[in-house]
């Protein structure tokens, strides 16, 4: 079998704590197909304009656990809270026999730039900056789709992943564009701290060139979020934006 990168996906997540776990979730997360030279001419594309999502086939890579070869039949998915195993084939853990992935993602637009040839902008990514592409293939509704919910079972995935209220501490939004506050807020509202952590410690994760602080806390009010019995509502509190 001969399987090579016909690219890389450069996207707004420059690591993986933070990078949304699936395709969709955040849509104003973007990223843009960068082909490899033999790839590069508008030929390869032609015809894709008409099209508005795209599949993205891609190789999970850089994690310890790939490298050493080593692979678990059972994985911890943070659908089921980190604490419960489902097969990996019965999920998508990146660590995988073979690490191959699959995206949906939408297309924005298409350019052709004077070193890079054509480029394709995308949103709704939930890759890391730098992933290698092994292919792309058009969203084709009739056969992508798979009808109503009466005929679709998803096993233990229920519902979309829930989205927190967020705050802002005074003063950390100031001079920041319109467009990253948007990001910042739809990518920590999903909370992606790993399953098992539920309390209030500091996080920091990189977005578009951003080092970001935040912490999940209760709060006394009505929002968006789990309610406690004492009526408090879990939100997101975002601490600073630093650039890098």
């Amino acid at each position: 079998m001969n399987v090579h990168s016909i690219g890389r996906v450069e996207t707004c997540y420059d690591e993986k704590f933070g990078t949304p776990r699936q395709s969709g979730v955040v849509d104003s997360a973007w990223g843009r197909i960068v082909f490899e030279e033999a790839y590069q001419g508008v030929d390869f594309i032609r015809g894709l304009e008409g099209f508005s999502h795209l599949w993205l086939v891609f190789v999970f890579h850089g994690s310890a656990e790939q490298s050493s070869g080593v692979v678990k039949a059972t994985v911890r998915p943070p659908r089921l809270g980190g604490n419960e195993k489902v097969g990996v084939f019965a999920s998508r853990s990146p660590f995988r026999p073979n690490p191959i992935g699959l995206s949906l993602v939408r297309i924005e637009r298409i350019e052709t730039c004077p070193d890079l040839g054509s480029v394709v902008h995308v949103s709704g990514v939930d890759l890391v900056s730098g992933t290698p592409l092994l292919d792309i293939k058009p969203y084709i509704p009739y056969c992508d789709s798979v009808g109503g919910e009466d005929e679709v079972r998803s096993g233990y995935v229920s519902g979309t992943p829930e989205k927190m209220s967020v705050v802002w501490d005074d003063g950390v939004r100031e001079g920041m564009e319109a467009s990253l506050v948007k990001l910042v807020t739809d990518t920590v509202a999903v909370d992606p701290r790993p399953a098992y952590h539920n309390d209030e410690r500091e996080y920091g994760c990189l977005i578009s060139g951003v080092n970001v602080r935040w912490q999940v806390m209760e709060v006394a009010g009505i929002g968006a979020g789990e309610v406690s019995e004492e009526g408090r509502v879990r939100v997101v509190k975002i601490l600073s934006c630093t650039s890098c």
